[in-house]
């Protein structure tokens, strides 16, 4: 997993007393919804496995599939070289199966799982292999950790990115065995690296890249003081990287502290209202830039869950998505994320939401 300094620093700690203050009921409980980030694991300030996804997931609203997102969890310490991230794979099929079989649990949940991806193994195909293997028809792609800041306020966790990631000869060779493989890129980084971003959509336009967490949009540090500012240069670059059409993005991870947007020290949780008030330009600007084709909302849980409850922040994201055609909306909650995954939910294409 991660080392405590990072853990402290990134991932606000779940206090159930203190989210029980804020219990509002489900915005439209009717429209579905597939959330296409959530992570499984045990970190303590806040463990998060089968029974808790299950507990949130029925809260209120109508959740009918989801995909789990590598977090380091479960390595397998005994594996060769490169291939200990499929330990991950197989707990976060563990924890679907245990999932299904909890009262209220669904076969949807984890769906989809997006491992952790390496470029740098010497043999990345074989371990791609292996995570399909292991992944008993669940594997849809991976996700790159490219996030990296000079600034000690975004300190990367031990093992992390550094700068040079997002630009090496190895991650274009490896996004080019993924294309190959017809295998997702989840793809991570800071609204400073946008740009470096585009550049790698546009080498590999044959590559499916899910643009994670708004595209990363940095609000402490050197940038505490400078909100519209970044606002201007977030949106400025994010623009260039949607106008790459293999390129999708997940509108959330907003409440993540490095966001300046979070509310873990607020004396309650957050309210959909307030996550409203507060994520509107971001959330705008995601849909404005990429349409409801390549958009998607996502929980981040239980990351954002060291600011709100699950419920709050899908109610946040149907009250910012009101305005729009229903078909986008649908799309938007549901139905970019069962295409660009590829889950098949059934439901929804009963739904004749693609």
């Amino acid at each position: 997993m991660f080392d405590a300094k990072y853990e402290h620093a990134n991932f606000p700690r779940v206090r159930p007393e203190w989210l029980a203050q804020v219990a509002e009921p489900a915005v439209e409980p009717e429209l579905p919804i597939i959330d296409p980030h959530h992570h499984l694991w045990d970190v303590e300030s806040a463990f998060y496995h089968a029974p808790e996804l299950v507990a949130d997931v029925n809260a209120g609203h109508r959740v009918l599939a989801t995909v789990f997102v590598e977090c380091k969890a479960h390595f397998d310490s005994d594996a060769p070289a490169g291939f200990e991230p499929v330990g991950e794979t197989r707990f976060a099929v563990a924890q679907a199966q245990a999932a299904a079989q909890l009262p209220q649990g669904n076969a949807g949940l984890v769906k989809g799982i997006v491992a952790y991806g390496d470029p740098f193994v010497p043999n990345p195909q074989g371990v791609l292999e292996a995570h399909l293997e292991d992944g008993q028809g669940r594997m849809r792609g991976v996700r790159v950790r490219a996030a990296w800041h000079a600034d000690p306020a975004f300190a990367a966790p031990h093992g992390g990115a550094d700068e040079h990631l997002i630009a090496s000869p190895e991650l274009d060779r490896y996004c080019a065995i993924l294309a190959e493989m017809g295998l997702v890129l989840d793809l991570w980084v800071y609204h400073t690296q946008l740009d470096q971003a585009a550049e790698l959509a546009r080498r590999h336009p044959r590559l499916a890249i899910v643009l994670n967490h708004c595209g990363g949009p940095l609000g402490i540090g050197p940038y505490a003081d400078q909100r519209a500012a970044v606002r201007e240069e977030w949106s400025r670059s994010l623009g260039r990287v949607a106008a790459h059409d293999n390129v999708a993005v997940k509108i959330g991870g907003l409440a993540m502290p490095r966001t300046g947007l979070s509310f873990a020290d607020a004396a309650k949780p957050a309210s959909c209202v307030e996550l409203v008030e507060r994520w509107t330009p971001y959330v705008r600007t995601c849909i404005e830039l990429f349409g409801a084709d390549r958009a998607m909302f996502e929980s981040n849980f239980p990351v954002d869950k060291g600011s709100c409850n699950y419920v709050s922040v899908w109610n946040a994201f149907k009250l910012l998505s009101a305005g729009y055609p229903d078909a986008a909306r649908r799309k938007m909650l549901a139905g970019t994320a069962n295409r660009v995954y590829g889950l098949r939910v059934e439901a929804l294409m009963a739904e004749g939401i693609a």
